[in-house]
């Protein structure tokens, strides 16, 4: 078996990866992206994108709407699950419902790198100052954006437990048949948070075209089953959904930015993206954004170390994530006592102003 030499590989192709190779492959290297799974795959997600999310992919939003799914969304519907719900509408767009299937394959596919999909890390060695994949693929440079299981970050970070909080979520996506389309009451455009009396998650109805997508995450992994099941019986209950969905939900798991400080993200010739460095957003757990950037700001110092990938030559990268990232982490690990927490969430969640100033303008839309 003969060996391949590549001047960076990396494992994993979501956002995060793809757009690493894409900065990386425009920069002059040769990359490979590799990934245990086909595209397209499906991927556990509300799925919905930023403007600035199209905005940092340079996102042709007339090609990408040739054959796939893009709602513009313009309103948002919010409040305390049992509760009455705020409506906030915006002029423009500031969102858009996409299938990740379809905007993960899209990005991946146009990112210049060479692709092997289909294709799990097997075996990895240190060789010197090299990496041995897999037995017969070599690199300097290993990047880690497999996700939250991703098999670098593992190796990177093994005491994971104590490296801030994870979300745990469920959901189901499916097409809406012509009789569910007529009693479904989730407009296209309109998505749907409802948050948990404890504060420690939402969850979320989000329409595109014919498509629905329902899920729920939380930080803590107890009952989680029972709170999907829950929120699916009252989502019936109340006439927002048809009540012959699916009651089969998949699970997910992810990081968020709080506990980046206690994270490894660089080492000699390897670094973090994306998931794999923990970096969701703290009060929405949104990681489509961070993952893109992630990717961007890695590909930066990785050609700025002109092929020197000792760790301090990829310092710059942490620093950066941690300034970038840091600050959300920091605001949102503060914790309040209970009563404050449904003081503020209540007061929050009822007014209009406060709903679209904080809730969705600072923390799920990030115009910044």
């Amino acid at each position: 078996m003969s060996t391949e030499h590549f001047d960076a590989v990396i494992v994993g192709g979501g956002p995060a990866g793809s757009s690493n190779a894409r900065a990386l492959s425009a920069g002059g290297l040769k990359v490979l992206v590799l990934d245990k799974s086909t595209f397209p795959r499906d991927k556990v997600c509300a799925g919905w994108i930023t403007a600035q999310v199209v905005a940092l992919t340079k996102l042709d939003l007339r090609d990408y709407r040739q054959g796939r799914t893009l709602q513009p969304i313009r309103r948002f519907r919010t409040g305390m699950l049992g509760e009455k719900m705020v409506t906030t509408g915006y002029d423009e767009v500031v969102s858009y419902g996409i299938l990740r299937s379809e905007f993960d394959n899209y990005l991946l596919q146009r990112c210049g790198a060479e692709l092997r999909l289909g294709e799990p890390l097997g075996t990895l060695q240190r060789d010197e100052n090299e990496w041995l994949l897999n037995g017969n693929i070599r690199t300097p440079l290993l990047i880690g954006a497999g996700g939250h299981a991703c098999p670098i970050a593992r190796r990177l970070n093994p005491l994971t437990n104590s490296q801030g909080e994870i979300v745990v979520a469920q959901e189901a996506e499916f097409p809406l048949s012509a009789s569910q389309l007529a009693r479904c009451k989730v407009q296209q455009g309109a998505p749907e948070l409802y948050f948990l009396p404890e504060l420690d998650g939402y969850g979320w109805c989000v329409r595109k075209g014919d498509y629905l997508n329902i899920g729920l995450g939380r930080t803590h992994n107890q009952k989680l089953g029972a709170y999907v099941d829950w929120f699916r019986r009252y989502l019936i209950e109340e006439g927002r959904v048809p009540e012959d969905i699916p009651s089969n939900f998949r699970g997910h798991a992810y990081r968020l930015a709080n506990g980046l400080a206690a994270r490894q993200v660089t080492d000699d010739g390897v670094l973090l993206v994306g998931d794999a460095a923990g970096l969701a957003f703290p009060q929405s757990g949104e990681g489509i954004r961070t993952a893109i950037e992630s990717g961007m700001l890695a590909a930066q110092t990785v050609l700025a170390a002109q092929g020197n990938f000792r760790r301090a030559n990829l310092q710059p990268y942490e620093e950066q994530l941690k300034e970038h990232f840091g600050k959300q982490g920091a605001i949102a690990s503060v914790h309040f006592p209970q009563a404050l927490r449904n003081l503020i969430a209540h007061l929050l969640l009822s007014n209009p102003f406060l709903t679209r100033r904080i809730l969705l303008d600072s923390w799920f839309l990030h115009p910044g």
